[in-house]
């Protein structure tokens, strides 16, 4: 764990690769991104389901080629989060003939912010995240011209 107990918020992301286009290009970031201390990575999985509809599900540590050499450095600190049924749940909506990585991160970036709230006293009422079509949209309508 980082700085003591208290741990930063946990995320998750699925990301889903069509006609199994998966390569190491994302590993490059989400290392920057933990060198900088803005994101801890905590549980990574890979799951591909071929065009027959076999599904294979493996670590960063197994994965092979360019790609594993790219992960390799992540999967040193990963730890198993995902259970086999989570991991599972999500590989029946995976297509065939397509991958996906699942990723568990901790925001390590809000761990002095949180330590702040405790220290006050504040007690966390909600916290949720806006979803990505809604994100996609805004995205959309500002590359238009139309603003948030």
């Amino acid at each position: 764990m980082t700085q003591g107990t208290v741990m930063g918020p946990v995320d998750y992301l699925m990301v889903r690769f069509p006609g199994n286009k998966f390569s190491g290009k994302i590993a490059p970031e989400l290392s920057r991104l933990e060198k900088e201390g803005i994101i801890r990575v905590i549980d990574l999985v890979f799951i591909i389901r071929d065009e027959n509809g076999k599904l294979a599900i493996f670590e960063p540590a197994h994965v092979g080629g360019e790609a594993g050499a790219a992960f390799n450095e992540l999967s040193k600190n990963t730890r198993e989060w995902f259970s086999e049924g989570d991991i599972e749940a999500i590989a029946a909506t995976l297509p065939k003939n397509s991958s996906a990585a699942l990723l568990l991160f901790e925001n390590v970036w809000a761990i002095q912010f949180k330590e702040a709230l405790l220290d006050a006293d504040a007690e966390l009422i909600d916290m949720g995240r806006i979803p990505p079509d809604t994100i996609q949209k805004v995205e959309k309508a500002i590359m238009a011209g139309g603003g948030a």
